[in-house]
């Protein structure tokens, strides 16, 4: 059974009709059911209704009055910015506050006596094509800011106090708020009991004044009620990587449409799986927004897309070692910060190479889940060493040290036709190498050489270490630099790339890395201070650093002038 979802119209016609058909005292009563009379009668005679709110996303103001205008509302004022909403948006989304332009307006409506109300309209512009698009899908879908709201009357912190215990005395919960200085008016919303009748999940005390100071306590009660929540949503992410792997290898992306809806039984079929079960598998997922369900069915979100197979970007092989070989050596981490040893190697009986060598299947998907992350390399082909090597009057030659299955390279070749290029791998990876590069037409600009660190070739313009150092300890790192140092001609660049450890804390993927990279091959993520270190050790001097995608970094070194190295500069 799929589920349509309203249109902005739609729903904005079914809140206006409600608001006008609602009695504050029937609407307390099916709001809190467990009231008695005298409560009742005491919070109707101090909260009235006064309007029910929505979240719209038309793509211009001018459609938006449109629909106002069809539903026969006009805003009695100018729209003002929602401060409330917009944080709300935000920390959901996990996006900027300040590229949120969330606007409030109050179009008039009449009770059934007579009374004056409003329908509170909070509306986020998404014009066709714009980022925003997910945010509006996932939010008409679910309906976080639609709600009812009271205003209090008189209100003062003894009365605001009694009506928030009131309130969670019949299974209200405290569901933040905030204080809108545009209008001086304080929000205090709650989660509606489960046994609510009203039709909405999430209620508003709406009380004229600045009263941060009780706001305060009910803030800090949301975040207390949150705490848990937010623990076994964290706790459960070992069930999202399963859900994203069996995604993948089932190969359900690749059989969904991105425009148009495909049954769950139609669906099934396609991919031989079992259709209850599937559909209970992609309502899930929808959550995650890398599906979505409407009448027709399931279709593929942008963000599902990246999951098909061969598509461009596809991070499918990630998902793929992730949910796979790593996820089984994930469940060692606490042997790993234990004993120091590693995950990997205690689930498997060896270390991440050697078992890679002994199972082939497995040694090409995780070549392909490097690759998968390529969009790393972009700005590397417009980077000043590149491009100087590629416009000297002798063609400048590439070294890829580990390259892989010369993803990076076939890039830089591509954009510069008078490069050259040198790929350094094993064997059994050459191959795989060789075939890519010869079908994109590079392979006669290209020569191949099997060895390791100990053959790495002399006379290259630019070498080229891609995600190889966070593979090993510091020991390791400085023989593998110190090779490359010994084969640099004076005049050579040496280009790193890596996620690089942010030195203030913040918030990077090179974090969670530096933790998969601990289990799983005993190497580690770093600072560029750190690096840097490490450089000088070995006889090269870091000239620079820059930001890549996905939280990666390139830095730029060269062999050390005199004294350089000794002073680790």
């Amino acid at each position: 059974m799929t589920t349509t979802i309203p249109t902005d119209a739609g729903r904005l016609r079914a809140t206006v009709d409600f608001v006008r058909e609602q009695d504050t005292a029937a609407l307390l009563w099916l709001l809190l059911p467990g009231l008695d009379a005298v409560e009742l009668r005491a919070l109707a005679d101090r909260c009235r209704f006064s309007h029910a709110a929505l979240l719209v996303f038309p793509p211009d103001p001018a459609a938006l009055r449109a629909d106002l205008a069809g539903c026969g509302l006009a805003p009695d004022t100018a729209p003002c910015p929602s401060v409330v909403v917009r944080d709300r948006l935000a920390a959901r989304h996990g996006r900027d506050a300040a590229g949120l332009d969330v606007q409030i307006l109050r179009p008039p409506v009449l009770g059934p006596g007579g009374e004056q109300r409003t329908v509170e309209v909070f509306a986020l512009a998404v014009p066709p094509g714009s980022d925003l698009t997910g945010v509006a899908e996932h939010e008409r879908a679910r309906q976080h800011e639609a709600h009812l709201a009271f205003e209090v009357d008189r209100p003062d912190p003894l009365l605001l106090r009694g009506l928030r215990a009131l309130l969670g005395r019949h299974g209200a919960v405290a569901d933040g708020g905030g204080y809108n200085p545009h209008e001086d008016g304080t929000v205090f919303y709650f989660a509606a009991p489960a046994d609510s009748k009203a039709g909405y999940r999430r209620v508003e005390l709406y009380a004229p004044g600045d009263h941060r100071d009780v706001l305060a306590g009910h803030l800090d009660e949301h975040r207390a009620n949150g705490s848990a929540e937010t623990l076994l949503r964290l706790l459960t992410g070992a069930w999202t990587t399963q859900a994203l792997a069996a995604f993948a290898e089932l190969r359900v992306p690749d059989a969904l449409d991105t425009d148009t809806g495909t049954e769950a039984d139609t669906l099934a079929l396609a991919v031989g799986t079992h259709s209850e079960n599937l559909t209970r598998l992609l309502r899930y997922l929808a959550t995650l927004d890398l599906v979505s369900e409407d009448q027709d069915g399931f279709r593929l979100t942008a963000l599902g897309a990246l999951l098909r197979t061969g598509g461009p970007g596809s991070l499918r092989p990630l998902a793929l070692m992730y949910g796979g070989a790593f996820y089984q050596s994930f469940a060692s981490l606490g042997h790993t910060v234990r004993t120091g040893e590693v995950g990997f190697e205690h689930r498997f009986g060896q270390n991440h190479f050697d078992y890679f060598v002994r199972h082939p299947e497995l040694a090409e998907l995780f070549d392909q889940s490097m690759a998968a992350s390529s969009r790393m390399f972009e700005p590397l082909t417009a980077h000043p060493v590149v491009t100087a090597a590629a416009q000297a009057p002798t063609p400048g030659t590439v070294v890829d040290v580990a390259g892989g299955n010369g993803e990076l390279l076939g890039r830089l070749l591509t954009a510069h036709p008078r490069l050259r290029g040198v790929l350094l791998e094993r064997l059994h990876v050459i191959e795989a190498a060789r075939r890519s590069l010869d079908a994109a037409g590079l392979g006669g600009r290209c020569d191949y050489l099997p060895g390791d660190f100990a053959h790495v070739p002399s006379g290259g313009d630019v070498y080229v270490l891609s995600r190889v150092l966070h593979d090993w300890d510091d020991d390791r790192c400085r023989e593998i630099l110190r090779g490359i140092a010994q084969a640099m001609p004076a005049t050579a660049d040496l280009l790193i790339i890596e996620r690089v450890l942010p030195a203030d804390g913040s918030p990077s993927l090179a974090t969670a890395w530096d933790l998969h990279m601990m289990c799983n091959v005993g190497g580690r993520e770093r600072r560029t201070d750190h690096y840097a270190r490490l450089l000088a050790e070995a006889g090269l001097a870091l000239v620079d650093s820059s930001p890549l995608p996905l939280d990666a970094c390139v830095l730029h070194a060269r062999k050390a002038a005199a004294g350089q190295a000794a002073a680790g500069i």
